[in-house]
């Protein structure tokens, strides 16, 4: 087998606890041998500001820039905060599209999962990522779509993931491997 596809995942919640975060380093464990998932830290960049942006640029930006860069695919896993995505994961997306003509998004296969304690499982914050992502050129898989509802319960008090979700990530990690491959190679 070749190389892995390195995947840069975007994690929307800052909290380390965070279910979203949970998400993001079970499917990591899901994932089949042809994808190398690996979380970008988002919480130490600066806000979006083009006056700081110049030569030399924030190294926390230059950082994420880099790690995206590298990778051949992008995965979002999202809370919703007020039917949209949160400031951390918005400014990511200003910080990784910027300077204007080189976002590091571009042309990328990618996906989202959103998840929340509520009913409409980040219904909200997954078609505004993917709002982004169409104008910077991400090839967004669209199904299976990912808004998991009731997030709370998928993991027991020893971090254990519930049996009841794993299928379903397991089906959503399975179809993006295949669609970074069509993506990739295609």
């Amino acid at each position: 087998m070749s190389q892995p596809y390195k995947v840069a995942v975007i994690v929307g919640s800052l909290r380390k606890a965070s279910i979203n975060r949970k998400l993001a380093q079970a499917l990591a464990e899901l994932a089949p041998p042809s994808l190398q998932l690996e979380i970008v830290e988002i919480g130490e960049l600066p806000l979006y500001n083009e006056d700081i942006d110049v030569s030399p640029a924030p190294a926390a930006y230059t950082t994420f820039r880099e790690q995206v860069k590298a990778a051949q695919a992008l995965l979002f896993v999202t809370p919703e905060y007020n039917r949209s995505i949160p400031a951390p994961m918005k400014n990511a997306i200003d910080v990784g599209s910027r300077p204007y003509g080189q976002s590091v998004f571009s042309g990328k296969p990618g996906a989202v999962l959103s998840a929340s304690p509520g009913a409409i499982g980040g219904f909200g914050a997954n078609h505004h990522l993917r709002q982004c992502m169409v104008f910077l050129d991400v090839h967004m898989l669209q199904q299976p779509e990912a808004y998991l509802g009731g997030a709370g319960k998928f993991f027991d008090d020893s971090g254990k993931l519930d049996d009841g979700i794993k299928g379903f990530l397991q089906k959503f990690i399975d179809a993006y491997a295949a669609w970074v491959a069509r993506q990739v190679q295609g």
